[in-house]
């Protein structure tokens, strides 16, 4: 059955009992990886065209489902060799720089398409890339319009804060709720914590720079926080 396979549906052939590769079908993977990986990047920046990304994101879902297929056809039948070479690829690429997790879903999927071609299954990798930019967009255009951030604001002891950057809040549409209180620098300041849901394209620097304009030009930090609006929201 292995060898019907083999002879039928992947790029290796058996001539006179060894293993050659037919030149046809390695052009056919080549170019099909190249074009599904292209497609894979194009999503990547379609559905990161607001948030932004690394220029070298896109270029690495190109050229990453080529190297991994080329690295099946070089390893030959040994599939379990080339699978550990692909995840090596995968974990060079995230060890060397930090990313978004989800950007995972796009490098593992990069590989899967690679892998496919490199065993000559060229229409299933093709099955394969249609699936999952099918969810892709599906999770890009299902994802909440809002997003939970967290903010500390500091302000002069002298400050009324109670509802010092209320208006604030209203002119961005911002729903805030005050988590934390704290004395700072030996009490001089005090540190507010607010948990505050924003829309997505909501102006954050005019947001900050109105804050900075009510809190004496004292530190303000806003950060992504997960789940945070469990109640309340």
């Amino acid at each position: 059955m292995n060898k019907i396979l083999l002879s039928i549906e992947s790029i290796f052939e058996y001539i006179n009992g060894s293993i050659q590769l037919d030149i046809g079908k390695v052009i056919l993977a080549i170019v099909m990886s190249l074009g599904l990986g292209v497609a894979m990047s194009l999503v990547y920046i379609f559905t990161h065209r607001k948030s932004g990304f690394l220029a070298s994101m896109p270029t690495t879902l190109i050229i990453l489902p080529v190297i991994i297929t080329i690295v099946i056809m070089l390893v030959g039948t040994n599939f379990a060799s080339a699978f550990a070479l692909a995840g090596v690829f995968t974990l060079i690429r995230f060890r060397s720089e930090p990313g978004d997790p989800k950007d995972l879903s796009y490098i593992f999927g990069t590989v899967a398409i690679g892998l496919c071609c490199g065993m000559g299954f060229v229409y299933y990798a093709a099955v394969l890339a249609a699936l999952l930019i099918g969810i892709l967009l599906v999770i890009y255009f299902g994802e909440p319009k809002k997003s939970d951030l967290k903010l500390k604001i500091l302000v002069p002891e002298d400050l009324n804060y109670e509802h010092a950057f209320d208006e604030v809040f209203t002119k961005y549409n911002v729903k805030a709720y005050l988590d934390k209180v704290r004395t700072a620098d030996f009490g001089t300041v005090f540190e507010l914590v607010y948990r505050i849901r924003v829309e997505k394209d909501f102006m954050q620097k005019a947001f900050i720079d109105d804050l900075r304009c009510r809190n004496g030009n004292l530190n303000i930090v806003l950060t992504l926080t997960d789940n945070f609006y469990t109640k309340n929201a």
